[in-house]
């Protein structure tokens, strides 16, 4: 009994974890806190009226993202990478500016759910993923990839169908790839450390904008049903 208890809480310590990866993992989680930090103080920019969301900021983002993957990760470019890592982060914020307003003006608590709610889905895929004892996970990239091909395909061809359960479709499969993307890329993260690539802040990029991409996803699902029980309301 006691030799089992001790395994358990061996693997809820990710015991099967070497120390290096563990050391890799803290600083990503860490530069990653950081940039959600950052990412909020762009969606206060954008709805406080100082620099708002638009072209230049989607191509601010793009070109930033390109920057900070074609720059080598490296000593001399650690403080360049995380520069431009931050720039990301603000410039995603601002860019999730204007839903946030439309959000607010609904009900501004739903965007502390969605947070929280965030935050709880990506913290059980996170350690489903660490506690797993082999690479399975890694086996979805192929089907995650394809299935996200897909979803922005239907997305295209429904800006002409308008089709409002093509829509509700979308969302819920959105939702359902970004989780599984984030058990890839866990453990993605993991092997590549084993591997010796300990680039941090690129692996910290890869989580966050799975974050960013489940938020999105949360908030426009309460936004929806919140919009619908109000329309409910008014119709009785």
């Amino acid at each position: 009994m006691a030799t089992t208890l001790n395994n358990m809480w061996q693997e809820l310590q990710f015991g099967r974890l070497e120390k290096n990866v563990k050391s890799h993992l803290m600083k990503v989680y860490t530069t990653m806190g950081l940039a959600l930090i950052a990412c909020a103080v762009g969606s206060w920019i954008h709805m406080a009226g100082i620099f708002t969301a638009g072209l230049l900021t989607a191509i601010g983002t793009i070109v930033a993202v390109i920057g900070l993957m074609a720059m080598a990760p490296s000593e001399e470019n650690s403080a360049k990478r995380f520069s431009l890592l931050m720039t990301i982060a603000v410039m995603c914020g601002i860019n999730q500016g204007p839903l946030l307003q439309i959000v607010a003006s609904i009900d501004p608590s739903m965007i502390m759910t969605a947070f929280l709610a965030t935050a709880l889905v990506f913290i059980c895929f996170s350690v489903s993923s660490l506690l797993s004892n082999d690479r399975k996970w890694i086996a979805l990239g192929g089907v995650l990839s394809s299935a996200l091909a897909w979803l922005l395909l239907f997305g295209f061809l429904n800006i002409f169908i308008q089709s409002q359960l093509i829509y509700e479709l979308k969302l819920y499969a959105g939702l359902a790839i970004f989780c599984g993307f984030v058990l890839y890329d866990t453990q993605v993260i993991v092997e590549k450390r084993r591997q010796g690539d300990d680039d941090y802040i690129g692996h910290c990029l890869t989580l966050f904008l799975d974050i960013l991409n489940i938020f999105r996803h949360i908030l426009i699902l309460l936004t929806d049903k919140e919009v619908k029980r109000d329309r409910r309301n008014k119709r009785d």
